[in-house]
């Protein structure tokens, strides 16, 4: 008898990814997951439990690639403000570069698109969505302790301002597919993070 042929969790989730976020959850079917993966429905089930269980891996993959992107480009910067506008300018050179359309944040399309039949999605969406802010505090508060950034502004509230920069940048890509006006908007943007810099004076 033929064995089937062994999966690569990290490459499955990857591909299930892509197609969940390319047409949501309830749009997805079990068909497409069978094409996306290249997996009979058993194995689909027998690795990932269901379709439910499946799409909160998606999410929680897709949350923490954003994090250890900020974390990787905290560590390379040569301050965190730098860092927070080389976070944002990736956006515009992701839709340069990339040869699948970019699409607006997976974790904002969960929350606004999931039904009432699946509220865990839509709270886990939320829930991953204000722990990237709380990281996107963190980081504003860091560069308040060292100086970079004056006490007189609000490490939450740049954060929300933040978060919702790049919910503008890849709302941009997804509806206009103009990869000059999406890189402008998040040098834009970038720069704009770069401006809270406090000058030796201040």
């Amino acid at each position: 008898m033929q064995r089937a042929t062994p999966y690569n969790r990290d490459d499955a989730l990857k591909a299930a990814q892509d197609l969940f976020w390319r047409k949501g959850y309830h749009a997805t079917s079990l068909k497409d997951l069978e094409a996306a993966l290249n997996m009979k429905p058993g194995s689909i089930y027998a690795a990932f439990k269901s379709k439910h269980a499946l799409y909160l891996n998606c999410l929680e993959r897709y949350f923490q690639d954003a994090v250890a992107d900020l974390e990787v480009r905290m560590e390379a910067a040569p301050s965190v403000l730098d860092a927070l506008a080389d976070y944002l300018r990736a956006f515009g050179k992701e839709h340069l570069a990339s040869e699948t359309p970019v699409r607006v944040c997976m974790l904002v399309k969960t929350a606004l698109d999931a039904t009432d039949d699946e509220p865990e999605l839509r709270e886990r969406a939320q829930a991953y969505l204000a722990n990237m802010r709380s990281a996107f505090e963190a980081c504003f508060r860091k560069a308040q302790a060292q100086g970079e950034l004056s006490s007189d502004h609000d490490p939450a509230h740049l954060a929300v301002n933040l978060q919702a920069d790049i919910t503008a940048i890849r709302i941009e890509a997804q509806q206009t597919g103009g990869a000059i006006t999406t890189s402008w908007l998040a040098n834009r943007k970038a720069q704009d993070v770069l401006a809270l810099r406090q000058t030796p004076d201040q």
